[in-house]
């Protein structure tokens, strides 16, 4: 897919599970957990919550019904996944991707629901500081997804311009944008941690185009 970029084209994505695989993020989590229960031997600690994640069990309740003369609670250990500061990457294709349109003089920009101690140290760890115009988190701007506010923001100085949006949530990503006639592309691969049932959507929440990497757009 060829898109050509300019000083009036934006270009908007979705973090998790858009620029970066979620599961990244929670792997990084449960291996902070478990380095911190077990210094000596984490990485079997670790194994053992992700296979209760994966099926379906409860990885918090687990580790506290392990370690019962430690006197964790869920709400701590929620609270640790959520403010450790990641170890994950970016998908392929994305940073070059970036780079392209900052050469081309596009704009970018993030939107994402969530908490801001969360998404900044995401978006930190990715190194998206560095490279993003303009990032929105929910909890920041008052409002998310799927709320038109959180699109429109991009468009105050250049309604009239070129507007493309990369998410993966039918629920949220795509309804706002289509009807502010931006262009939508679904992200989709085998790594996302929540992979969305096509079937149930109508067609106001289905993108226009669907990628599986970035590596398929060529900023022109």
């Amino acid at each position: 897919m060829i898109i050509k970029a300019t000083n009036r084209t934006c270009f908007v994505f979705d973090l998790d599970d858009t620029l970066y695989h979620e599961i990244d993020f929670l792997k990084s989590a449960f291996t902070f957990i478990a380095r911190d229960l077990e210094p000596d031997s984490h990485f079997h600690l670790f194994e053992e919550m992700l296979y209760i994640f994966k099926t379906g069990g409860n990885a918090f309740e687990y580790v506290i019904n392990r370690f019962p003369d430690k006197n964790l609670r869920v709400d701590t250990l929620l609270d640790t996944y959520r403010s450790h500061i990641p170890q994950i990457s970016l998908k392929e294709g994305v940073l070059k991707m970036l780079i392209s349109i900052k050469e081309k003089s596009g704009r970018t920009g993030i939107i994402t629901n969530g908490r801001k101690i969360t998404q900044h140290n995401k978006i930190k760890a990715l190194g998206l500081d560095k490279l993003i115009d303009e990032i929105i988190i929910s909890e920041e701007f008052g409002v998310g997804k799927p709320d038109e506010a959180v699109y429109k923001y991009f468009q105050k100085n250049d309604s009239q311009g070129q507007f493309y949006y990369f998410g993966d949530n039918f629920k949220i990503d795509f309804l706002a944008p289509k009807k502010l006639h931006w262009c939508c592309i679904g992200v989709l691969d085998d790594g996302n941690i929540h992979m969305p049932d096509m079937t149930i959507f109508s067609q106001e929440y289905v993108p226009h185009l669907f990628i599986r990497e970035f590596t398929e757009i060529e900023i022109i």
